[in-house]
C-alpha cells in the first residue's frame, strides 16, 4: 500500500476513484499490527502487541469509525465481537487459494443490509450492520 497510495493521486492515468482513495489513504491515521516488521511510514504507527486489546482500546477512545483490513486480523476482531458493520467489496476475479474471508465462528452473526453499490469494472460494495 505504501509503495503506491501516498502518490497515487498524482499518477497521470489516475481515475477519480483512485485520486479520492489516495487522498483518503494518505490523510487517514493507520495502525499496522505486525510481529515481523519494525518500521512503518505515511501517517501510520506500528503495534507489535495484542491486536484485540489495542482495537478494543481504540474503539473506547472516541467511538469514531474504524476500518479493519486483512482476513487474519478481521477474523480475530470478528471472533472478539468487535465489528459493528461489515463492508464487503467483491471484485470480479476468482482466485484458487488464500486466507478465507470469514474464519470459523463460534456463533451466528446476524446482520441488516445497509447499502449495496456497484462500481465500474464490476466491483460491488455491500454494507451490513451487525445486529446485537
Amino acid at each position: 500500500m505504501s509503495s503506491y497510495w501516498p502518490t497515487g493521486d498524482q499518477q497521470p492515468d489516475a481515475t477519480h476513484a483512485q485520486i479520492e482513495f489516495a487522498r483518503n489513504w494518505r490523510d487517514t491515521p493507520k495502525v499496522v499490527f505486525s510481529s515481523t516488521i519494525d518500521k512503518v511510514d505515511w501517517n501510520t504507527r506500528l503495534v507489535t502487541g495484542d491486536a484485540i486489546a489495542e482495537i478494543t482500546r481504540l474503539k473506547s477512545e472516541d467511538g469514531g469509525p474504524m476500518t479493519i483490513g486483512g482476513a487474519t486480523l478481521a477474523g480475530a476482531a470478528m471472533r472478539a465481537g468487535l465489528i459493528d458493520e461489515y463492508a464487503i467489496a467483491a471484485h470480479p476475479v476468482l482466485v484458487g487459494g488464500g486466507t478465507p474471508f470469514f474464519t470459523a465462528l463460534d456463533s451466528w452473526v446476524n446482520q441488516n443490509l445497509v447499502e449495496t453499490r456497484t462500481f465500474p469494472g464490476g466491483v460491488v460494495l455491500t454494507r451490513y450492520e451487525t445486529r446485537r
